[in-house]
């Protein structure tokens, strides 16, 4: 499998327990692997703490998936807002039905069933 050097350094960060997003020099934050402002050009933006829990903006449950989760259904797809930054990922440990918006949670990495790929996933806090 071929790394996505960006996005494999998020979720390696993640697993070790440091999640960083990035902030340009008007305060928009970003998420790597943006390597510059998309606005500005600017580069060299500068890395903060990703503050955890997390709340729940936003979720749905997928009953039916695309051939790269299909032996993850169902499953529900989480947008989370922690602090400054939104993340999407995929939650767990709890039913769907269970779900609720302002839901504390926190971040993790797992693999999927389909195809053994990381992902990004939140847990309940």
């Amino acid at each position: 499998m071929t790394r996505d050097v960006g996005f494999d350094d998020f979720l390696d960060a993640v697993e070790a327990g440091d999640p960083q997003y990035l902030v340009d020099n008007d305060g928009r934050t970003h998420l790597p692997p943006m390597p510059y402002d998309p606005a500005t050009g600017e580069k060299g933006l500068t890395e903060r703490p990703v503050p955890e829990p997390g709340e729940i903006l936003t979720h749905t449950t997928t009953q039916i998936a695309t051939p790269q989760f299909e032996d993850d259904t169902p499953y529900v797809t989480a947008v989370a807002s922690f602090g400054p930054v939104d993340i999407t990922g995929q939650l767990r440990d709890i039913s769907p039905e269970n779900v609720e918006i302002g839901q504390a949670v926190t971040l993790g990495v797992e693999r999927s069933e389909t195809r053994d790929e990381r992902v990004l996933v939140f847990y309940p806090a």
